[in-house]
């Protein structure tokens, strides 16, 4: 399983949400492209970075988010306002390794199965579920899709991943949150990368047993210093190893 450390970003600075909502962010003071680095010199092999300023249709990011792309030295899972093919070929032509896709592919599921034809192993599928229903918009707009025909709509396209959010469970319902993720991911054909999830290590060594379960966002507990990354990486990558028996 693969540990995808989290970078959310508002206004230039490092932030994190309670559900989505853009004005009550936790600014957490760091320099958003030094962290970067960091991450990478810990071993990380992928970063995940939100965009929120894009979700609300402004490129107030944009230069730095170039800048983390070209200079983290690990590649970047880009999240936030991808709304048109325009948007998502300009990203993956800055080097993002990844896009990750929610309200375009509500919007016009045809394109999106195009782009990841185009740009196979580079389109993320995010499923953010709130009521038993995706979310588009940045999480503000309901849509007609429930998570499982969503998923299914898009049945033998060549995404990278799922990313699965489950919105609608209290911060701490861990075991709500880990229902939904583990259902959805038994009904993928493609891998599930679980969003929201991971508090402590625990949570990273119960996701790892979840089959079809093939990474995890890790963003608040990085920056609260409640899980160092390095902790992360190893429990993520020694899960599944084969323990000898006791002789």
């Amino acid at each position: 399983m693969r540990i995808y450390p989290t970078m959310e970003l508002q206004n230039g600075r490092c932030v994190t949400l309670d559900k989505g909502r853009l004005d009550e962010a936790m600014i957490w003071h760091v320099n958003p492209v030094d962290t970067a680095r960091s991450w990478a010199a810990d071993g990380a092999e992928w970063m995940h970075l939100t965009d929120f300023d894009a979700i609300e249709g402004r490129d107030t990011n944009s230069e730095l988010v170039e800048e983390i792309i070209r200079t983290a030295e690990l590649p970047v899972q880009l999240a936030g306002g991808m709304r048109t093919r325009e948007q998502v070929e300009h990203w993956i032509d800055k080097g993002a390794g990844r896009i990750v896709i929610g309200t375009l592919a509500a919007w016009d599921p045809n394109l999106v199965k195009e782009l990841a034809k185009l740009y196979p192993d580079q389109i993320v599928l995010a499923v953010d579920v709130w009521q038993g229903h995706v979310m588009t918009e940045g999480w503000r707009s309901q849509s007609a899709f429930t998570p499982d025909t969503f998923i299914e709509a898009f049945e033998g396209t060549p995404f990278a991943a799922i990313l699965a959010t489950d919105i609608d469970s209290d911060m701490e319902d861990i075991e709500a949150q880990l229902g939904l993720i583990s259902g959805l991911a038994e009904k993928s054909r493609t891998p599930v990368i679980a969003s929201g999830v991971v508090r402590t290590t625990d949570d990273i060594s119960r996701l790892a047993y979840i089959h079809n379960i093939a990474g995890a966002l890790v963003s608040r507990a990085l920056f609260r210093k409640t899980i160092d990354l390095s902790d992360a990486l190893e429990v993520a990558r020694t899960a599944h190893e084969p323990v000898a028996e006791f002789q």
